[in-house]
């Protein structure tokens, strides 16, 4: 759609018409006014000495009759019809322009949102143009967004069930083999029932890990707030994960500069995210001999990370190392038992705490390295005075 504001030439005719019929009404209007004005000095010769000195300069008054106006009142006459006509002109050019943008908004609202009305107005109609660019922009986003999060819906769901189906297709499949004799003595009995047991513990994990995830992605999930000792938690996770370490032939250790690092959080929930991160480095990095964690505290922050010196991410998997169901190793996860929800809820736990996580690897080290707020009262009570300074200022 031709976006150009430019009036076409039926509406050029149009304004010359509305040109023409506005100086054919000023005419009557000053003719039927000079008509009132003689009858007056012909009806009331008395006003003819009162009108003298203003008669001097701009009418001409013999016999008791209007004979003419001088050519500065003429001049004066001429300029107000002048501008009566270019104000009419100029309302119905707008009226014209203002057609012309319910038209665009027309076409957009058909579904062109990608469609811009291309003008050089100026003035208010500049304003409402730009403004309809803006509530267009901000709809084309919300559609967006909202189209996300229906495809975000459809992956979770298309994921979920894949991980479920396959490990419900054994249990019932081992199940089924039960039910009908199809098994030769009582030990391949308990071979099928412990399989499908293991599968079914397969399956309550993912849910688990499932509605673990669901819950800290919401923005409004309440974190139960205490004050710890890092360094003393990170060493109870260390020596709790020592037996599985020395199981794949693997030392753990804590690392830290400071002795105690008091912070406030929500210890549940931080635990849960550095167990998904331990369980990652003894089951992915598999490959090396050492799993260390190295805590500090820098300013008004704790810089955490955990690093294996096993086989490295490839650099395009580093990105989505965080997104749910995301494996970097199909196979190996299969293996492992993993959902691929493990680094999604951390990630959600960190971001419910003000703080940020993310991952880098080479050839020697695979880090996870996370930033976490010292109080979290303190960095709730920053965001609502920036919000109260922005409503004054409002």
């Amino acid at each position: 759609m031709n976006s150009s504001l430019k009036i076409t030439r039926k509406e050029k005719s149009k304004l010359i018409f509305e040109g023409i019929i506005t100086v054919g009404l000023i005419s009557l209007l000053y003719y039927a006014a000079f008509a009132i004005l003689s009858r007056i000095v012909i009806a009331f010769p008395g006003v003819i000495r009162s009108l003298w000195i203003f008669g001097d300069a701009i009418i001409s008054i013999q016999s008791n009759q209007v004979i003419s106006i001088t050519p500065f009142f003429a001049f004066v006459l001429l300029i107000i019809a002048g501008i009566t006509v270019h104000w009419r002109l100029k309302r119905r050019y707008k009226q014209m322009q203002l057609n012309h943008v319910i038209s665009e908004l027309h076409y957009i609202a058909e579904g062109h949102y990608d469609h811009r009305i291309t003008t050089d107005l100026n003035g208010d109609m500049k304003k409402v143009v730009d403004s309809i660019h803006v509530l267009v922009d901000s709809t084309v986003k919300a559609m967006e967004e909202e189209r996300k999060i229906e495809q975000s819906k459809d992956e979770l769901i298309t994921n979920v069930s894949h991980d479920i189906r396959t490990p419900l297709t054994s249990v019932i499949g081992y199940l089924g083999l039960i039910e009908e004799g199809s098994y030769r003595d009582e030990e391949e009995v308990l071979k099928y029932t412990h399989t499908a047991y293991e599968k079914a513990k397969q399956m309550k994990v993912l849910v688990e890990d499932l509605f673990e995830y669901t819950r800290v992605r919401q923005t409004t999930t309440p974190l139960n707030l205490t004050e710890f000792d890092m360094v003393q938690l990170l060493e109870q996770l260390a020596a709790d994960f020592e037996l599985e370490a020395e199981k794949k032939h693997m030392q753990i250790e804590v690392i830290c500069k400071q002795e105690a690092i008091l912070m406030e959080a929500d210890t549940e929930k931080i635990v849960r995210v550095f167990n998904n991160l331990l369980s990652n480095a003894l089951n992915y990095g598999n490959d090396g001999q050492r799993v260390f964690i190295e805590a500090e505290k820098v300013g008004e922050e704790v810089v955490i990370s955990v690093n294996n010196d096993g086989k490295s991410i490839p650099e395009q998997s580093l990105k989505q190392l965080f997104n749910r169901f995301y494996r970097v190793e199909e196979s190996r996860s299969q293996e492992t038992g993993g959902t691929g929800l493990g680094l999604a809820i951390a990630q959600s736990i960190v971001e419910l705490h003000k703080g940020t996580i993310y991952a880098k690897s080479d050839e020697y080290l695979t880090q996870f390295i996370l930033h976490f707020p010292l109080c979290q009262t303190k960095s709730k009570d920053q965001n609502v005075s920036r919000e109260s300074k922005i409503k004054e200022q409002i």
